[in-house]
């Protein structure tokens, strides 16, 4: 498992576990499948935020 603050490491297709926005406090994790990538930059230090196939937004934590 690899952490998601490298975009290069992150393609559509993959399952990660990411933080929703309302989760930030308490670090609750969503796990899913990557629909789209909306970070554009190449790194971000709290992980690249991404849209799940359910459509929920986050910022990943772990790339199963």
């Amino acid at each position: 498992m690899a952490d998601g603050r490298n975009r290069a490491d992150i393609k559509p297709g993959h399952e990660v576990s990411i933080v929703l926005k309302q989760h930030q406090r308490t670090g609750e994790l969503t796990r899913g499948i990557v629909k789209t990538l909306l970070t554009k930059s190449s790194s971000h230090p709290h992980g690249i935020k991404v849209r799940l196939e359910s459509g929920q937004v986050g910022r990943v934590k772990t790339i199963h």
